[in-house]
């Protein structure tokens, strides 16, 4: 058996603890923030492949997400649904570069007043709490753990340790010396829920209304180079008043949190083999959509490099 070091506990790092743990391998994870404390906990976790390149690879791990996250939304207690919705456009367009990861795309559905088209499908969205505990519980079946621990380096060269996979998110700008990582940060409101069944998403803005079991979240902002995480509150007021526009069944629904998240931009995501080191990060907004394809072609990497 092979020991790894999984660094990053959000929602790409359990999800490469739990491929690997179900590969053979003995896996601990070690993180400055716990599951619920990470950027992923703030998502609305709707599966769509924002700020994140590039396109044919994006694209596979896409897919294989979706189909991963279909099967879990058919288990118990995973936080996993299977939600219809749409994208709508202000100018017509050709098919979206990720269309062949989704099985039912269709175009020109409920168009709303004010917009030229529309992208519908029914797609996974991820009550993010709920999703987070359930992987951390099923690295803890699978023989795995989570430990709190403020690395100031990769853990290289430990005792006992044959390979690290380095799924620290913002966090690898430094640990991986990699300054191409930047911050945009995401507001997002969490309202009551209201009867909104359908999840709508403008990409001007964004602007994003999700439904999940009993709220809804609301976002949002796409501030690149912002580090601050303290909610504000006009970019909030903003926000709701661009989401209602979008959906007025909004207008008055109590307001239950703010939240706010930093992506972790790159150029292009990171996934790739250097030595003893498995890098995996850089995903953007699409750390849930693309997490399952990314933890797939880890778990592949990390078993050639053992055996090699």
């Amino acid at each position: 058996m092979s020991r790894v070091l999984v660094v990053g506990a959000g929602v790409v790092g359990l999800s490469c603890a739990v491929r690997l743990l179900e590969s053979g391998h003995r896996v601990d994870v070690l993180a400055r923030d716990l599951p619920r404390e990470t950027t992923s906990a703030v998502a609305a976790a709707l599966w769509y492949p924002y700020r994140a390149l590039p396109q044919d690879r994006v694209t596979a791990w896409a897919a294989a997400t979706f189909a991963e996250l279909a099967a879990l939304a058919r288990l118990p207690r995973t936080g996993v649904e299977m939600v219809p919705g749409g994208e709508v456009l202000r100018r017509a367009a050709g098919e979206p570069w990720w269309a062949s990861a989704v099985p039912d795309l269709r175009r020109g559905v409920d168009v709303p007043p004010g917009y030229a088209d529309s992208w519908s499908f029914t797609a996974p969205v991820v009550e993010m709490p709920v999703y987070l505990d359930w992987l951390s519980s099923r690295v803890a079946e699978l023989g795995g753990t989570v430990t709190r621990l403020n690395l100031s380096a990769l853990p290289t060269g430990a005792d006992g340790v044959d390979l690290v996979v380095d799924c620290g998110g913002l966090g690898s700008r430094h640990l991986a010396g990699d300054p191409s990582v930047v911050p945009v940060r995401g507001q997002v409101v969490r309202v009551a829920q209201v009867g909104i069944e359908r999840w709508t998403l403008d990409a001007d803005g964004p602007t994003y209304v999700v439904p999940r079991s009993r709220d809804v979240v609301v976002g949002g902002t796409d501030q690149e180079g912002e580090w601050s995480r303290t909610p504000d509150p006009e970019v909030a007021r903003l926000i709701l008043e661009r989401a209602t526009r979008l959906v007025p069944q909004l207008a008055g629904a109590r307001v239950l949190s703010h939240r706010v998240g930093l992506r972790p931009v790159r150029p292009r995501v990171r996934l790739e083999r250097v030595g003893d080191v498995v890098h995996c990060y850089g995903h953007g907004g699409a750390g849930v959509t693309l997490s399952w394809g990314c933890a797939d072609e880890v778990a592949s990497l990390t078993g050639s490099a053992i055996l090699a």
